[in-house]
């Protein structure tokens, strides 16, 4: 039987550079995908696949973050004394307990496996899970808790993970698959970022993980890998040399990359479309313009 899964790691230290002038002043995990800004996206995910502690490793700057889960009495009780009901549920929803949510800084950009070690006292000997809010996934069950439930049959560690053009596959982790079997992929390798002539698949590793605290040992190593950074995949594929399991996720779902402009705005017109107080008005604008698209 498997440990539990209940702790999350959340590497929002990020500057958000590709969304200036905006990330100057608000961080990027704030900006609202319809009317929730993408970090509620990733807390709901995590809430559905029955995470209780949440650790986001942060940098400067990202003091509207913290405020975001924090109480908001004033407004609380104004909407209150209206009788906004509706609206105060809404709002209640994005508090978090105390001691549920805890803020480690990352106080260099040296990669997203640097980012998860500077969690690993907080992590303690558990398995963790990572989630990386700009990958936000629509999926009628949240892509972790589908990961949880094979999680839960397997143990070892588990990446998510999705077909990309083997021209992107530079972008992403790729995966060495040795067998699937349902949604499950048997792994042998991880390639941080290789080129399409080198790839050994273009089963890439999207922004959910489910990984041993023995990945934490790994990056104790600080190797530099890909972009002269300390890499997650990296620290991932380690456990394999180790002789210990890694499986990749196919999740059913689909994913937007809001780390890009073109991915949030499709993001925004799914998640518009999907909301039924909405869907009418967006729909009939997309029609008019159509014909100027072509």
């Amino acid at each position: 039987m498997t440990n539990k899964v209940t702790t999350a790691v959340f590497p929002v230290a990020g500057m958000g550079t590709r969304f200036l002038p905006a990330t100057k002043s608000v961080p990027k995990e704030i900006m609202t995908l319809v009317d929730r800004p993408l970090i509620q996206y990733a807390i709901d995910e995590a809430r559905a696949a029955g995470i209780t502690e949440f650790i986001f490793v942060t940098s400067r700057g990202k003091g509207a973050l913290e405020d975001y889960f924090d109480l908001a009495p004033n407004l609380e009780e104004e909407l209150r004394r209206k009788g906004k009901t509706e609206l105060l549920s809404m709002l209640e929803e994005t508090n978090m307990d105390s001691g549920a949510i805890a803020y480690v800084r990352q106080h260099k950009a040296l990669g997203l496996g640097h980012a998860v070690w500077c969690a690993r006292r907080l992590i303690g000997d558990q398995p963790f899970a990572v989630i990386l809010p700009d990958d936000v996934i629509s999926a009628e069950k949240p892509c972790l808790q589908q990961m949880v439930e094979a999680y839960e049959e397997t143990g070892g560690n588990m990446v998510a993970a999705m077909e990309v053009p083997p021209e992107k596959t530079s972008s992403y982790g790729v995966l060495d698959v040795v067998e699937e079997s349902g949604n499950l992929l048997d792994i042998k390798g991880m390639v941080e970022k290789p080129k399409a002539e080198d790839s050994p698949s273009n089963l890439a590793v999207i922004g959910r993980y489910i990984l041993s605290p023995t990945v934490l040992k790994n990056l104790d190593e600080m190797k530099q890998g890909a972009g002269g950074e300390i890499q997650l995949t990296d620290a991932i594929a380690a456990e394999l040399e180790q002789k210990r399991k890694v499986y990749g996720y196919r999740f059913t779902g689909q994913r937007f990359d809001c780390g890009s402009k073109s991915g949030f705005l499709q993001a925004t017109v799914a998640y518009g479309l999907a909301r039924p107080e909405l869907r009418e008005d967006l729909a009939a604008y997309i029609k008019d313009i159509a014909p100027t698209l072509k």
